[in-house]
């Protein structure tokens, strides 16, 4: 099978090299899908970059989700069929022709959407429903807070909050993300580098939940804008992971810190979660509320570029390797 590796030290984007491997067999409990899409991820350029290797077990090849085809079913698996259309979470190996998967960690594509669309799910709404629904506790009424909102997480954060009743709060970095958080569905769209967050976020009445890509540079804007019992959840630290909390604000105002990673959970805990999602948030995706952006697409021996467009920060939604 064709895969894209990784060569080399440095970290640029082009020690992604396309190559050649032996094709897996699907072991008991698992299944082998045909890969026809594969999301690209910000875990995926850090990977490239030696920030975050693959967990133990874990394929070496970048990828964190794909759609495709079932076309082997191991020992054990009684829900799949060969020909079945399904999108799952990995912890690596989507960057390929062929990926294994543990038969519990994929999810059916629902009638009428394609491949691109089923790749740019299983990640992202992992990630939004285990930390704004999970973690986070968001109840409809409430009020979401997301920074980074026009990224695949932003976009579907911003779906999954609204198909739950929520108001959401958007911050991004330019008018033009501004505009695109709004016909997305976000409730108030602020502009990082024009805009008075703290103002507006206060006057708009605060925030119960904070999903935090951003880290440091936010943190006394996240301390000051959630409501008493609020919850800020991070989940990277692009401006760095180090920043000062005010204890006796966290004290006054009843504020649960908290933060999660996906991809080394065990085997158990994704399929539980996998189960949560199906149960929650897969009928949202199936009726259309949450259904993300996909702003480009690139072949499977184009993933440099798909990862230079990512970095440049520009794109509203998913990116996506088609194979």
């Amino acid at each position: 099978m064709r895969v894209v590796e990784i060569a080399g030290g440095g970290g640029s984007a082009e020690t992604l090299v396309l190559s050649e491997r032996p094709d897996p067999a699907a072991g008991a409990g698992h299944i082998r899908i045909r890969v026809r899409a594969s999301g690209v991820n910000r875990p995926d350029i850090l990977q490239r970059l030696g920030r975050y290797p693959a967990p133990p077990g874990a394929s070496d090849i970048p990828g964190l989700e794909v759609a495709g085809e079932v076309d082997q079913v191991g020992a054990g698996v009684t829900r799949w069929s060969v020909g079945d259309r399904v999108c799952a979470l990995l912890g690596g190996g989507g960057y390929a022709e062929l990926a294994v998967v543990d038969a519990r960690h994929a999810l059916p594509v629902p009638a009428g959407m394609d491949f691109v669309q089923g790749a740019a799910l299983p990640e992202t709404v992992c990630t939004v429903f285990a930390n704004v629904f999970e973690s986070g506790a968001l109840k409809g009424g409430e009020t979401l807070l997301v920074h980074g909102a026009t990224s695949g997480i932003g976009v579907t954060a911003i779906h999954m909050a609204r198909a739950a009743g929520a108001r959401v709060i958007a911050t991004s970095r330019s008018p033009a993300k501004a505009e695109a958080a709004r016909l997305l569905g976000a409730d108030l769209n602020l502009n990082a580098t024009a805009d008075d967050m703290e103002t507006e976020i206060r006057a708009f009445g605060g925030a119960d939940v904070l999903l935090d890509m951003v880290g440091a540079d936010y943190a006394a804007l996240n301390q000051s804008v959630l409501n008493p019992f609020g919850r800020w959840v991070i989940i990277a630290t692009q401006s760095g992971a180090v920043a000062q909390v005010d204890l006796a604000k966290v004290m006054m105002k009843r504020i649960v810190l908290t933060g999660s990673t996906l991809r080394a959970r065990s085997a158990d805990e994704k399929a539980r979660l996998i189960a949560a999602v199906e149960a929650r948030a897969w009928p949202w995706v199936a009726s259309g509320a949450v259904r993300p952006p996909v702003e480009a697409t690139f072949p499977l021996e184009q993933a440099s570029a798909a990862h230079l467009r990512l970095e440049a920060g520009g794109h509203v939604g998913k990116i996506v390797l088609t194979v």
